[in-house]
């Protein structure tokens, strides 16, 4: 059995011994999560990096731009704006002399504990993926021109959102990386990748801290930035000191309401069918009808689109409407929800998982979109022949509770925080090397 399989049972059998009014007196037997030892050089490098924007086609969009620690390491929108955005989080707004082309299509996922041995796909889609019948172990959208460097999914994952036109790159022909996606040069000499880490050579600083990092005087490669950038999540979002961790690990007490909660997630509720694991996932892909917003994720040089998920990336009609099940630590944090954002709080999304059909028959925009007069954030939910597709594909059977249950499973959901992760533990760095404006 996988270490998923034990700590599930272990956490079932945990849960009843709870419930019954014994939990003191269980230690159960769950698997550590398991994280790269910290090399502190390459994670401070890393730090820079991420906030650097530098790494962004026109030089106005960092990582941390649409995943800051003020938002759970997300951007607390639905839906984001990327290259042609100004502010930060909910007070973001389009560039009047820049205007973004769409909003980013999907939904900014949480960055904690992504740095675990236990993640092994990324993206809602999970388009990259831990592969192991493939020589970089890394099964990419770009497997034809895939190169070798890169230390694990995670640090894959942090080089392609800048070949992104709506997040990193920028539009078309305006600035030399966006040319070079344009023109299909991503990875090879040249290409987008390559004329990121010509920029971040040229700045004596960052050759200094690679130097530390790889053999001295090393030519810097993408590869080396986005180890670096996997590095410092890794260390900085490593949420493994819930209260509910203490509780499994240290036998510390949870509250009757949040002990009730653990009790609904792991039983009746069956929380666990998807929510399964040490950070609660299974890692798998599922569809539950979550109603779909903004323009979707399509095919470059394509405006709209329904979002099929996991179908995107396989092409099997089985896998329509499929999104991979996302972890909930600091999920009190994390909001909106849903691969589009389309619920504002926890206790909606919650609501929807009761009974996703009828969620999504009844759904009503209520979250709070940055205004672009070119989208048509409605498209999809005016469509009832979409609405059907999507609700023709939900997997999950309605389940009943009352007010207090909702309740009682929301305070479990407290219990998966771990404040030193959402915190940070390095923080945002006054200044960068680049010396471009810093996001605070």
């Amino acid at each position: 059995m996988n270490s998923a399989g034990k700590v599930c049972i272990s956490i079932i059998a945990f849960s009843l011994s709870a419930a019954s009014g014994h939990a003191q007196e269980l230690r159960p037997q769950f698997d550590r999560a398991q994280f790269p030892a910290a090399n502190m050089a390459e994670v401070k490098l890393g730090q820079l990096l991420f906030y650097d924007p530098i790494l962004s086609g026109n030089k106005k969009v960092a990582c941390a731009t649409c995943h800051h620690p003020r938002f759970a390491t997300s951007d607390g929108l639905p839906l984001g704006l990327g290259d042609g955005g100004i502010g930060l989080g909910p007070e973001r707004r389009t560039d009047p002399e820049n205007l973004p082309e769409k909003r980013v299509p999907r939904n900014s996922p949480a960055l904690f504990n992504l740095g675990a041995a236990q993640f092994i796909s990324l993206f809602h889609d999970g388009r990259l993926e831990f592969d192991a019948n493939r020589p970089s172990n890394i099964r990419t959208p770009l497997d034809d021109e895939m190169v070798a460097g890169f230390d694990s999914v995670l640090s894959a994952q942090a080089m392609f959102p800048v070949l992104s036109p709506d997040e990193m790159a920028g539009h078309y022909l305006e600035n030399d990386v966006a040319k070079a996606v344009r023109m299909g040069l991503l990875t090879g000499e040249n290409g987008a990748w390559d004329i990121i880490a010509k920029r971040v050579r040229g700045y004596a600083q960052y050759q200094a801290m690679f130097d530390e990092v790889l053999e001295p005087n090393s030519e810097i490669d993408f590869t080396d930035i986005a180890n670096a950038i996997a590095a410092f999540v890794a260390f900085e979002w490593r949420a493994d000191d819930s209260p509910f961790d203490r509780y499994v690990f240290e036998g510390e007490p949870l509250t009757a309401p949040e002990l009730r909660g653990l009790d609904l997630f792991y039983g009746k509720a069956n929380c666990v069918s998807c929510h399964a694991g040490l950070f609660q996932t299974d890692q798998q892909f599922h569809a539950i009808a979550m109603p779909q917003i903004g323009p979707g994720k399509a095919a470059r040089f394509e405006d709209h689109a329904d979002d099929t998920g996991r179908m995107h990336v396989t092409g099997k009609q089985e896998d329509a409407f499929k999104f991979r099940t996302p972890s909930l630590r600091n999920v009190v944090f994390t909001g909106p929800y849903g691969h589009a954002g389309a619920f504002r709080t926890l206790r909606d999304v919650v609501v929807h998982h009761l009974d996703p059909v009828a969620s999504l028959a009844a759904y009503e925009l209520n979250v709070k979109l940055p205004e672009l007069a070119s989208a048509d954030d409605q498209r999809i939910l005016r469509d009832p022949t979409a609405v059907a597709r999507i609700g023709a594909a939900n997997e999950l059977q309605p389940i009943s509770l009352n007010d207090e249950e909702i309740e009682q499973l929301l305070a479990f959901l407290q219990t998966l925080t771990d404040q030193k992760s959402v915190d940070g533990r390095l923080g945002v760095p006054l200044s960068v090397p680049s010396g471009l404006p810093v996001d605070q």
